[in-house]
């Protein structure tokens, strides 16, 4: 269960980084929607991680949950943000999700 709710605090490392992406580009009323979806997203983000570590380790814990949101930036930068999709940094990406693959099963082995 805490291997769930450290995945889903991820995503919503994901969500605020993208709110904060979308609040550069706004102003007025919009920005402070996607202001408010920032700390939505980091709250719930945060409280996750807390939770989550209550259980695993924390160095683990802590290296999962940032590598599931540079992961997921990247893929929102390039799909939603016109980034670039470079072959070195799709490489580097996929390197990424396999230390965070290796992390949680050398965790689950000790």
């Amino acid at each position: 269960m805490n291997w769930i709710m450290l995945i889903i605090a991820g995503l919503f490392e994901v969500g605020f980084a993208s709110c904060l992406g979308k609040m550069k580009e706004s102003t007025g009323n919009t920005a402070i929607i996607w202001g408010a979806g920032f700390l939505v997203c980091l709250t719930i983000s945060m409280v996750l991680l807390f939770k989550a570590t209550q259980t695993l380790p924390i160095g683990t814990a802590y290296a999962v949950w940032t590598g599931i949101g540079a992961v997921g930036t990247v893929l929102m930068g390039i799909i939603f943000f016109k980034e670039p999709a470079t072959f070195w940094r799709l490489f580097f990406i996929c390197t990424l999700i396999g230390s965070i693959v290796g992390l949680k099963f050398m965790s689950s082995a000790h």
